[in-house]
């Protein structure tokens, strides 16, 4: 069997490097063509020449991210080279629409891609000086070896972490935490099954809870920035919070009601004795940069620096620490924050030629309420998002969101960053699930229960607290 794995995995790896540049600058071409074929029938309605370029960028993005014939990163730069050869030069739209494009390439240094530095610096810090274990150790002495609580302190833990780093790096610590406690249990065994579902869904859900914890959450504030409306590191949590723990908690009863955990016994002997962290020079820098940058962003109301300025003390922090050397930083996942750019640029260019506002008037026509409209654009959030990056559809939605009227432009774009993070279905629904998936100790059967349960439940509670949260402190 274990020969047989290793052939079909040698044949698809030949296969991918012999003919997927084949796939790829077809599946490419395909997409332009098909974005062609769909643009025709909207220049036919009579818009002007800069609406029809945006909307044919629009759906060729669309399409790309769907399909990745091309990273989704590289499609994030390819929207802002659109543009600028669009609206900076004569060559596509001619000199009456020649537009200055500062704005499209402002996007690479916007407070939310220092933001998203900062959280990545502090994720590979604590990567670094190797807290995985430390954490696995702290949660079994809050919560003890009763399975149920254990998972629950494990996922809580997972929540907490995915909040200030990234859901990937929590989940990948996390997991090679309780990985050896899963093998020991066994594949089929239903705790395993438990924790290398959980983890991976408390990662993903925790990091609704704050700006940083999700990169969609990000985006909404970027664009909502451009819209002269500015959420604080505090504001946020204000609803992200107690959506994300109400999340966590829902499936965590989930997992022990349809797992049946409660007559699992566990011997965690040895896994109590292994050595936590490797340096505790690293482990007390980390944590002391932890601690100064979070407190900064959380006490923003008072000292008035932006989030994006003290998103500087890790980079410096770490760096002069020398916790985080030059190969560190080459690790650091550029890629997102390239995608994140071109998202951005895309959504302010639907806005500034005024496809957003045509979409949203066509929308406002349907014989449906405002609160049907927040929840189709929840669902639609969470649905796209399990087939694709919930970066690149919350870079989608988010700017159709904000084109809503009144309180609806301002709480749409928030709940579409919540649901896109309810993406569970699939393996490939998140990075989290994939780091799961890839231990080879469950199957793609496993997430699927609990996916459909977020499906659901998950924009239900980020309407309910998104509207709370506006009602009461309004936009």
């Amino acid at each position: 069997m274990a020969y047989n794995d290793s052939r079909r995995a040698a044949f698809r790896l030949f296969k991918k490097l012999k003919f997927g540049w084949i796939w790829a600058s077809s599946t490419f071409i395909g997409n332009f063509v098909l974005a062609f074929f769909i643009s025709s029938f909207f220049n036919n309605l009579g818009y002007a020449e800069d609406i029809n370029y945006v909307f044919f960028l629009s759906i060729l993005a669309v399409g790309l991210w769907v399909t990745e014939a091309i990273p989704p990163f590289a499609v994030g730069i390819f929207i802002i080279a659109g543009l600028l050869l669009g609206f900076g030069t004569e060559f596509i739209l001619g000199e009456e629409h020649k537009t200055p494009v500062e704005m499209y390439l402002g996007t690479w240094t916007s407070n939310v891609i220092w933001l998203l530095l900062g959280g990545f610096f502090l994720a590979e810090g604590m990567s670094v000086a190797n807290l995985d274990r430390a954490l696995f150790r702290f949660t079994i002495k809050k919560f003890g070896s009763n399975p149920n609580r254990l998972l629950l302190g494990l996922m809580i833990t997972t929540a907490i972490g995915s909040m200030v780093m990234s859901n990937t790096a929590t989940t990948a610590m996390m997991i090679s935490s309780i990985l050896p406690l899963a093998r020991t249990m066994g594949k089929g065994s239903p705790y395993a099954k438990a924790l290398l579902v959980g983890i991976p869904a408390a990662a993903t859900l925790g990091g609704m809870g704050t700006i940083i914890g999700s990169t969609p959450n990000a985006i909404a504030v970027g664009a909502l920035q451009e819209k002269g409306v500015n959420i604080t590191f505090v504001e946020w949590m204000i609803f992200g919070l107690p959506t994300a723990m109400a999340s966590v908690y829902i499936f965590w009863r989930f997992l022990v009601k349809s797992l049946k955990l409660s007559t699992v016994k566990l011997d965690l002997t040895e896994m109590m004795n292994k050595p936590s962290a490797k340096n505790s020079f690293e482990t007390y820098a980390v944590l002391f940069t932890l601690t100064v940058t979070v407190s900064m962003w959380l006490t923003e109301p008072l000292h008035g620096i932006p989030i994006a300025a003290t998103s500087a003390i890790p980079i410096v922090l770490l760096t002069l620490f020398q916790v985080i050397k030059a190969e560190d930083v080459r690790r650091l996942p550029w890629d997102t924050l390239m995608l994140v750019a071109g998202g951005l640029a895309l959504g302010i260019a639907m806005v500034d030629v005024g496809l957003t506002d045509i979409i949203m008037e066509k929308i406002s026509a349907l014989p449906i309420p405002m609160v049907g409209v927040a929840i189709v654009f929840a669902i639609i959030g969470v649905l796209i998002s399990n087939i694709m990056s919930n970066t690149a559809a919350s870079s989608i939605l988010v700017p159709l969101g904000l084109a809503l009227p009144g309180i609806w432009g301002f709480a749409v774009p928030l709940l579409v960053a919540l649901s896109c993070s309810c993406a569970l279905l699939l393996p490939v629904s998140t990075p989290s699930n994939a780091i799961s998936f890839s231990t080879g100790m469950i199957e793609q059967k496993n997430f699927r229960p609990g996916g459909i349960l977020m499906i659901f439940v998950g924009p239900l509670l980020a309407f309910a607290t998104v509207m709370i949260y506006v009602l009461i402190f309004g936009a």
